[in-house]
């Protein structure tokens, strides 16, 4: 295949082929990503972090490293955290606890709304997610009309992604794909930021 092909089938790889998806959307986001967030966003040692959809618990080994109190949780038992469905939670959460996660990318928004009902107001929101997540009408319309992220920090050296979960030894760094950490901010109606990491 030649080079300008090959460019051409990564840029058209796309969300709506069901069958080259990692099982159950299943992609383990890179520990690193954890360190930039931190360095462009505070999150104070004394704020509880839950953990979501930890899948074998690639962040939340990384946050725990660091000195947080990290709750996980997964609908799969990857053996790590506690087989839980988030959607199954209904709890109002209290005012020193945050939701941090890499949701599975067909229910993100869902993942988003959801965690906005539990948190308490001025309580984070903090999603990876890719970049093309800011597009889309139904997402605008349902999503950011009434809660705009306050902060969206933009990877400019694109970060790994591991098809469920296996990050390969030797494996090329470079991602196709370019993520985001965005930050809501359970009441804020302003302006969002976006800043590059």
């Amino acid at each position: 295949m030649s080079d300008l092909r090959k460019v051409f089938a990564t840029l058209g790889a796309s969300n709506h082929t069901t069958g080259e998806r990692a099982e159950n959307d299943y992609y383990a986001t890179h520990p690193q990503a954890v360190d930039y967030l931190l360095k462009n966003f505070d999150i104070p040692k004394t704020t509880k972090i839950w953990e979501c959809a930890c899948g074998e618990g690639h962040l939340s080994k990384r946050l725990t490293e660091l000195g947080y109190n990290v709750y996980s949780t997964d609908i799969i038992n990857r053996n790590f955290g506690e087989e839980m469905n988030f959607f199954d939670f209904s709890e109002k959460l209290d005012d020193n606890i945050l939701i941090l996660t890499n949701p599975p990318y067909q229910l993100a928004m869902e993942f988003v709304l959801h965690a906005l009902e539990l948190l308490s107001e001025n309580s984070y929101c903090i999603m990876f997610l890719k970049l093309t997540f800011l597009e889309g009408k139904k997402r605008f319309s349902e999503l950011f009309r009434h809660h705009p992220p306050k902060t969206v920090l933009v990877f400019s050296k694109r970060m790994k992604c591991a098809r469920n979960g296996i990050f390969k030894a030797g494996e090329d760094d470079n991602s196709a794909v370019a993520y985001c950490w965005y930050i809501w901010e359970k009441g804020f109606k302003g302006k969002p930021v976006i800043e590059w990491i």
